[in-house]
């Protein structure tokens, strides 16, 4: 089986966190077999890990040009690897594959979480005595779980994630090639070549897509969500719905509905809004030389909220992600709220991180496609993109039972109905002021200096509160009115 993950993002850390890399200069069973053990366990559920041998590494740093394994020591070094593998209990085998990186063969052991975790491994690998341990990761670190730690162990290892499940609904054959190999070739996986000649099964074996026994293989639930091209006979509401609402009332009133793989459901969603919901205004402030661009939303806090809406939503709850689009702000509504994990007083704060991921292979797809985060980083991207923007921050809203979640953007001020009402008549204002002559006009004169072809009641209420306020001065031209400068 192959890896399907580009070895070169792989290392630099910008598909997966560094956090889920462990390097090592050489092979060194012990501490390699305690990793592999620690990400087997993946006590965070967020998708295992990946130990590369033949990079060396300094302060969390990988050292590049990698030191590399001869070619001639790659076969023994495997051979090996899968011999210590059967000091794990129960039996763990994690995907390897050597891989050229730099013109140099480095050895890449990718750690899935197991269907059979809790594991624990043998403290000393040679001996493969009864002293075995629960190893798991903390942060970048391999460590013994204590005795708290192994009853959450337990806890976590007693539910697969949804999107991992096998759906006894659906047959391999559900599952498209083509999706499969586009993905393949935008992530740039040196499995795209190879897949040329492999089949439906072939191909989601080696992307991890099906499970089950020979005889009865099913596709996962994340094969099913990102690579079918009718998403919607399985999960009937995994749709993203967009609405604008201009009037409360509902006049005026769209809906876009994006179906299909979530993947093309998120970009599609984001660039529909992109082109038909965020505008732009440029401010020009007095006492600095350059205008300011701001915008309504933010596309980066937009695309941030969303892709975490399609990353975390649960796909049992048979409820669409709701984008609703309104004069004064951009709500987006998913299913359901936040893990419990994430505290009241984390979410006042804007400390939202997560301990528990609900979806971490579609995370894991999602972050190598670069269309979200990891690492709770997404939120905090959205909230520096509105304060760059001067924009309020997002409003969080859950029922008592957090059943759902909704996210609210506002809209920049600039925008708001009223303040765009202001600007356009103190712009008109503006306009008055540049053609107005030095003998007082009528209205009437005024009206096609401004090139209107009659007086329109915006003008009439304009020039009056003009005068009102002493910025133009009534002339009274005996039954009629004339407005010039004060």
């Amino acid at each position: 089986m192959a890896i399907p993950m580009n070895i070169e993002e792989l290392v630099n850390g910008s598909v997966v966190e560094s956090t889920r890399i462990e390097f090592k200069a050489s092979f060194n069973p012990e501490p390699i077999i305690h990793t592999i053990c620690a990400f087997a366990n993946d006590i965070d559920n967020i998708g295992g890990g990946y130990i590369i041998v033949g990079i060396e590494e300094h302060d969390s740093v990988p050292q590049l040009p990698p030191l590399g394994v001869e070619r001639s020591q790659v076969d023994g070094i495997l051979k090996k690897l899968q011999g210590f593998c059967h000091c794990i209990e129960p039996l763990y085998e994690p995907i390897v594959e050597p891989m050229l990186l730099q013109e140099r063969y480095v050895i890449v052991i990718w750690c899935p979480g197991g269907y059979g975790r809790p594991y624990k491994a043998a403290r000393n690998v040679y001996k493969n005595t009864a002293d075995k341990r629960y190893y798991i990761r903390k942060m970048a670190s391999t460590a013994v779980a204590s005795a708290e730690e192994e009853r959450e162990l337990f806890y976590a290892s007693s539910d697969i994630p949804f999107d991992d499940r096998p759906n006894l609904t659906a047959r391999v054959d559900d599952l498209s090639l083509a999706l499969m190999r586009d993905y393949l070739r935008e992530v740039g996986s040196a499995l795209y070549a190879q897949s040329d000649t492999s089949d439906v099964n072939d191909l989601a074996t080696d992307l991890q897509l099906i499970a089950g026994p020979p005889e009865d293989l099913r596709p996962r639930n994340v094969g099913l969500l990102m690579f079918c091209d009718h998403v919607e006979r399985f999960f009937r509401y995994a749709r993203i719905e967009v609405v604008d609402l201009p009037d409360p009332t509902g006049e005026g009133m769209t809906e876009q509905v994006f179906t299909g793989p979530i993947q093309r459901q998120l970009r599609d969603a984001l660039l529909y809004l992109k082109n038909y919901e965020i505008r732009s205004r440029t401010v020009k402030d007095p006492s600095v030389a350059e205008a300011t661009t701001v915008f309504n939303y933010p596309y980066a806090a937009v695309e941030e909220v969303l892709s975490n809406a399609v990353y975390h939503r649960s796909y049992q709850i048979p409820e669409p992600i709701v984008v609703r689009v309104t004069p004064d702000a951009m709500e987006i509504t998913s299913y359901p709220g936040f893990d419990r994990s994430v505290s009241d007083s984390d979410i006042a704060a804007h400390h939202i991180r997560a301990r528990i991921y609900r979806n971490r292979r579609i995370g894991d797809f999602l972050k190598e496609l670069h269309l979200t985060e990891g690492r709770n980083t997404g939120f905090p991207t959205a909230f520096a993109a509105l304060k760059h923007n001067s924009s309020p921050t997002l409003r969080f809203d859950m029922d008592e039972n957090r059943g759902y979640l909704s996210v609210t953007i506002p809209v920049h001020p600039d925008f708001l109905p009223g303040e765009r009402l202001r600007d356009k008549t103190e712009q008109l204002a503006r306009q008055i002021l540049e053609v107005l002559p030095d003998k007082p006009v009528l209205l009437s004169e005024l009206a096609r200096l401004l090139g209107y072809k009659s007086v329109s009641r915006r003008l009439r209420v304009t020039v009056n509160a003009m005068a009102d306020e002493g910025k133009l001065k009534r002339v009274q031209d005996g039954a009629r009115v004339r407005f010039g400068r004060p």
